[in-house]
């Protein structure tokens, strides 16, 4: 028997090539950057990307919104999105646009879901034992099998009309519902309002000047595909808490677990932009960080707040004095106060300072970025030109605590507590609140800055 050699053409195989697009992406100073983007590439990949181009510290908090200025909503554009999949979705006509900046908010509900699920605002389609804990609750939105419904009442848009009409509404896995009847949840009485699947949750900017909102605090369902005003379902709840649970739990409800994987594993992006390949950024936990005292033969931990408080005062004036005759030449006295009173305005070079801004747009400034405890930025008082504002989030709402000059012995000093403690300039107050809660309802954690890119 002989055998022959068969010669067997295996088919070449072909690699695929992914179309690449430019894309513009602005801050909030409306500086803008185009970027040459694969079409698989994810909101994280972009943020990434910029982060790396920028010098930045990655915190996480850096995220992508999606900004329709013509009907005045945005939203936040989730890390595994594709970002090309969302342009798709933009008419021709529209002059919408993608912005990148801090969202210290985006997964907060995961550290503390207390802030995000008021107890009035939740109840459980199935009997439950005892009290649920704010993490069990997050828990259940996370499950397959059970699910909290989130209920309240909130101002539908009716459509077709400017009018605005109050109902009760119920939130489900399936979906938002509202009741014909009351605050009734009798499934005859429960009327489908909109889900999830085909739709995104948008944030109104501008409720009451584009739509005729009677609150600030609009969101809305927006169908994927284009679409015109006529398709929105426009909501609006009477304050910011009340909204932020509404759209916490739609996020959940619509994204489930791979929100909890996006919070993390911030890097699973498709560029490959793994932990490995950036630099380690050094983190301090607030609470390791203690007043010591090196004044005698052994150094000791002050464990009395007051004691520290004391101690601490004292070396940033120490501090600050040196710096001032440092800067002196030849200890001329006028060189001195000229130095001094430089201290008092080297605050405008920092980040954390915003010039003459209004109440409004610092509000609109700490909401954007994310109403997360101790978030915050410096301000020139509107009422009184002498004095400046420090403004900051705390349990989701903004608080404004005026910042006074003091005069002793012909020095200037900064006070938010009338005196008891007081700074020689703003950097000193600044830096001592973001390692003491004082005064303040929180410690400052986050500054709002307007970055450029």
């Amino acid at each position: 028997m002989s055998l022959s050699a068969r010669r067997v053409t295996l088919p070449a195989i072909t690699p695929i090539v992914l179309q690449k697009r430019v894309i513009k992406v602005y801050s909030e100073d409306e500086t803008s950057r185009a970027l040459e983007v694969p079409s698989d590439v994810t909101a994280r990949d972009v943020c990434q990307l910029l982060i790396l181009k920028n010098h930045y510290i990655d915190d996480h908090s850096w995220t992508l919104f999606e900004h329709l200025p013509h009907i005045g909503l945005e939203r936040t554009i989730e890390d595994h999105e594709l970002v090309i999949e969302v342009l798709s979705n933009w008419g021709m006509e529209e002059e919408n646009k993608l912005y990148f900046r801090k969202n210290y908010a985006k997964y907060e509900f995961f550290k503390n879901p207390m802030y995000f699920f008021p107890e009035h605002m939740v109840s459980f389609a199935t009997e439950t034992n005892g009290e649920i804990s704010p993490t069990q609750i997050l828990q259940m939105f996370l499950s397959s099998s059970t699910y909290p419904e989130i209920h309240g009442f909130l101002h539908a848009k009716e459509q077709g009309k400017k009018s605005w009409k109050k109902i009760y509404f119920l939130l489900r896995r399936s979906g938002l519902y509202f009741s014909t009847k009351g605050t009734s949840k009798e499934p005859r009485h429960l009327q489908f309002f909109s889900e999830f699947g085909n739709s995104d949750i948008y944030v109104s900017l501008a409720g009451k000047k584009k739509h005729g909102a009677p609150t600030n605090y609009g969101f809305c369902f927006k169908p994927n595909k284009a679409g015109g005003p006529r398709d929105l379902k426009m909501l609006c709840a009477e304050e910011e808490q009340s909204r932020t649970c509404w759209v916490t739990a739609i996020r959940l409800f619509k994204y489930g677990m791979q929100l909890y994987q996006n919070y993390m594993h911030p890097y699973q992006g498709r560029s490959g932009c793994s932990s490995q390949s950036i630099s380690p950024m050094r983190s301090i936990s607030e609470n390791s960080l203690v007043a010591m005292d090196f004044s005698g033969q052994k150094s000791r931990v002050i464990e009395n707040p007051t004691e520290a408080l004391s101690v601490a005062v004292e070396e940033g004036l120490a501090w600050r004095k040196k710096g001032c005759l440092r800067l002196g030449t030849h200890g001329s006295p006028t060189a001195s106060s000229q130095s001094c009173a430089t201290n008092m305005a080297i605050h405008r070079s920092q980040p954390w300072f915003h010039h003459k801004i209004s109440r409004e747009e610092a509000q609109r400034l700490i909401i954007q970025q994310g109403l997360v405890d101790g978030v915050f930025l410096v301000r020139d008082s509107q009422s009184n030109p002498k004095t400046f504002v420090l403004s900051m989030s705390h349990g989701q709402k903004i608080k404004h605590f005026q910042i006074i000059p003091v005069e002793d012995d012909g020095e200037m000093f900064h006070t938010l507590d009338d005196g008891h403690t007081r700074f020689t300039d703003l950097i000193q107050l600044v830096e001592f609140y973001q390692l003491n809660k004082g005064v303040l309802p929180c410690k400052l954690k986050h500054y709002c800055a307007r970055i450029a890119l």
